[in-house]
């Protein structure tokens, strides 16, 4: 579940990232390549959990799956965070910087 859940997130932003691939101030690159590396990890442990379980990985429990797909928003969560703490410190509209000076 976390895996096809930071896939689904990383696919969206990149689709959202090559819509606006000339014009890239919000830094959605950035955020695409955080899903993807998340992505990535999330293969390498089903991978490994298959290997450890054979066909049982096929057949979870649904508290696990519950479990999974709580990790796996927390994760798409995580990672907006940090997108938008990003954005914050590198300002690329100005936007923070004007309503400092403004006060």
């Amino acid at each position: 579940m976390t895996l096809l859940i930071t896939v689904l997130a990383a696919c969206i932003t990149t689709v959202l990232w090559y819509k606006n691939a000339p014009d890239d101030t919000m830094k959605l690159g950035f955020l695409a390549l955080m899903y993807w590396g998340a992505s990535l990890m999330w293969m390498c442990d089903a991978i490994f959990e298959y290997k450890e379980l054979g066909a049982e990985f096929f057949s979870p429990a649904a508290a696990d799956m519950i479990n999974d797909g709580f990790l796996g928003l927390s994760v798409v969560a995580l990672g907006m965070v940090i997108w938008i703490v990003q954005l914050i410190v590198k300002d690329p509209k100005g936007i923070v910087k004007k309503a400092i000076s403004k006060n």
